[in-house]
């Protein structure tokens, strides 16, 4: 079984817990305005990989990735759309007592049968799921990924339903997705969730700017800058004192 890899981190340290083996994928179906990675878009090209090599390459980290207590997290792109080849990746990681994460937008999110199936058999080896949810706002939505946000909620009701772990992600954008309205309106689907375990605010940079002007494209938010670190600490009290878990617990 092989995938479509676009590039792999073998120190990862801010995608999962402890010491982290990151696989890129290749291909996603959302063109979200503040891509770092505009390279990983295009489906099916990338470097064709089999799950044999990228095990035996992980397996010469596994002292570090044991000692921190880590794994091995698939991002992108949009890891899904190669579920057949996670769900290979994943049960040799099993066998060996690698922890597994998952980072997605939910992008491909679908409720046909055959996603469905594939979908409840790769749940089976996966320890996490880091879900960027990027708006509430459907409309808003659209205007900052190309595509609505529906089935990306059918997904995060999915892994509540499922009982999967789930650490969110909202990348903060200022004058994007920053408005207390719609931060407010986030925590509290969030807080209609049972099986989230942590909030994370991702402060946008403008790091993958030189990959959308090599690719030849524009950059839609050339005139926004990083928030500051008070709206960071804003937007995480709004979503935070929204979001509280079933059990009355607030997320950490």
């Amino acid at each position: 079984m092989n995938g479509n890899i676009h590039s792999i981190e073998t120190f990862g340290t801010v995608d999962g817990p402890g010491i982290r083996y990151v696989i890129f994928t290749q291909g996603c179906l959302l063109r979200c305005q503040f891509c770092h990675n505009a390279d990983t878009w295009e489906i099916g090209t990338g470097k064709s990989m089999s799950v044999k090599e990228i095990m035996d390459d992980l397996t010469t980290y596994l002292p570090f990735i044991e000692a921190s207590c880590g794994g091995i997290t698939v991002s992108g792109g949009e890891p899904l759309l190669q579920i057949p080849f996670l769900i290979e990746l994943f049960k040799e990681c099993k066998k060996i007592g690698i922890h597994t994460t998952i980072d997605s937008s939910g992008g491909c999110y679908s409720t046909a049968p055959h996603f469905q199936e594939q979908l409840k058999e790769l749940m089976k080896y996966t320890d996490l799921i880091l879900l960027d949810l990027k708006h509430i706002d459907r409309k808003k939505h659209i205007s900052l990924t190309g595509m609505g946000n529906d089935h990306i909620l059918s997904f995060a009701n999915y892994l509540s339903d499922h009982h999967i772990p789930v650490w969110i992600r909202h990348v903060l954008v200022p004058s994007i997705n920053d408005n207390e309205k719609d931060l407010r309106n986030l925590g509290n689907f969030i807080s209609t969730l049972s099986n989230v375990e942590k909030i994370d605010i991702l402060p946008y940079h403008k790091l993958g700017v030189y990959k959308w002007e090599a690719l030849g494209l524009d950059y839609p938010l050339k005139e926004i800058e990083p928030p500051s670190e008070e709206s960071v600490a804003f937007a995480y009290s709004i979503l935070t004192n929204s979001a509280v878990q079933s059990n009355g617990e607030e997320t950490t």
